[in-house]
């Protein structure tokens, strides 16, 4: 599976093969022992050094349940005739599907998928950057890019990379990439992070954002066993981040946020801080309607561990 998708998770692993995460994780261990693959949190990947970075065809394939539901949670904060920025990645890609939907929206991006995705859609409007095309992931970068970004102001940035940590924030394996993603986060007002429990406690080479830049993240629930995704969590909103956490394959989540709810459907009103202003929300905080679900007690445990 790690040969002809270039990266696997745990979790769909123990399902494909029908077995737990903890035998999965065990033999894993053993066939890197034996320089067969390379072991990435939450999941295994090709042998290679700390700056590979696998393509899209390969990371297309890893965690898809996880990706959808971070997109569908993440799509609810996005208001009707709002202006955002959207960077380059797969789980972005799932946003951009679903924010087709939102009428009267402009979407800066640098990602040509992002920019496939929105299309065809009706009454939402989208500014590429310039720039030269990186192949790998479909992607927009280099001078002309950020250079396009400049005066540029929004309400907030999506973005998405190859590692979170609340150590250093969010980090990719690409310089360009990282210098086209730090220009989005300084367009924007508020920036959310999407990423799944994989990337949770991985550190890459290239720094993107901040941990204490980074308003809120949205992510899945990590494996029962999987402490390192849990403390990062933690301490990730110990340091003031908003965090959401995604009911994988339900579509909704539930986790921290600020704002009320209003009805089924309502979204939350939020008040937008400056970029690096800190945040006072306490962790994992009750998420607004938009962003509820209905198995807090998963969520609840989430939080005593």
């Amino acid at each position: 599976m790690v040969r002809a998708n270039g990266a696997v998770s745990l979790r769909e692993l123990a399902r494909v093969v029908q077995t737990s995460e903890v035998t999965v994780r065990r033999d894993v261990r053993a066939l890197e022992a034996e320089g067969l693959l390379d072991r990435r949190h939450g999941g295994a990947v090709l042998p290679g050094g700390f700056t590979r970075e696998s393509g899209f065809p390969q990371k297309s394939h890893l965690a898809t349940a996880e990706k959808t539901a971070i997109a569908d949670a993440a799509a609810s904060l996005v208001e009707e005739g709002e202006a955002i920025v959207v960077g380059a990645g797969t789980t972005t890609q799932e946003l951009a599907r679903r924010l087709a939907r939102v009428p009267g929206l402009t979407v800066v991006t640098n990602s040509l998928l992002v920019a496939q995705a929105l299309a065809h859609a009706n009454r939402v409007e989208v500014v590429m950057t310039g720039g030269t095309l990186r192949g790998s992931n479909y992607a927009l970068v280099g001078s002309g890019a950020e250079q396009s970004l400049q005066g540029l102001r929004v309400s907030r940035a999506f973005l998405s990379g190859s590692g979170l940590t609340a150590e250093r924030g969010l980090s990719t394996s690409n310089m360009l990439s990282a210098s086209v993603d730090r220009a989005l986060v300084q367009a924007a007002a508020e920036v959310v992070v999407l990423a799944d429990h994989t990337k949770l406690g991985t550190d890459t080479m290239f720094q993107t954002v901040p941990t204490d830049v980074i308003t809120r993240l949205v992510t899945d629930e990590p494996p029962p066993h999987d402490d390192r995704a849990v403390t990062e969590l933690q301490a990730l909103a110990d340091q003031g981040v908003q965090v959401a956490v995604a009911g994988a394959g339900t579509g909704t989540g539930t986790g921290a946020g600020s704002g009320t709810g209003g009805g089924e459907g309502a979204r939350p009103r939020r008040e937008v801080p400056l970029p690096g202003q800190r945040r006072t929300h306490p962790a994992l905080r009750p998420a607004p309607a938009a962003l509820d679900h209905p198995d807090r007690a998963r969520v609840a445990d989430l939080r005593r561990r």
